[in-house]
């Protein structure tokens, strides 16, 4: 019955969207999705790449995910983190699955992310 995960929605401060455009579009180089009015009338922004979809959506009493995190699939791994590096971004590279070429990192907002590659064996 499941066919698809249609979005991931993150949480985020309000008045942050202009960081969240920098890191998303600018450093990850997602495109930014409209929001319908409705809902863009209650901040946050939204972001697209291939067939992943991020919501980023104001929330008051916001606290950054720190466990619970998108892990987004990635081709040139090592292209993306030295992007992020050189933003500013801490890169954390973690060996501990086997198969997958991975780093965890941290949204403007504090939101956890993992990144992975396959490793051709």
């Amino acid at each position: 019955m499941l066919i698809a995960v249609d979005h991931v929605q993150l949480a985020a401060p309000p008045g942050s969207e202009e960081r969240l455009r920098a890191y998303y579009r600018d450093v990850l180089g997602m495109t930014e999705v409209s929001k319908p009015p409705v809902l863009a009338a209650r901040g946050g922004c939204w972001f697209a790449a291939g067939d992943v979809r991020l919501h980023l959506g104001v929330e008051e009493d916001f606290r950054p995910a720190r466990k619970a995190h998108p892990g987004l699939r990635v081709v040139d791994i090592e292209g993306i983190a030295r992007r992020l590096r050189e933003a500013g971004v801490e890169v954390l590279w973690d060996d501990n699955l086997p198969g997958e070429r991975r780093f965890h990192t941290e949204d403007p907002v504090g939101n956890r992310l993992e990144f992975l590659e396959a490793v051709a064996i």
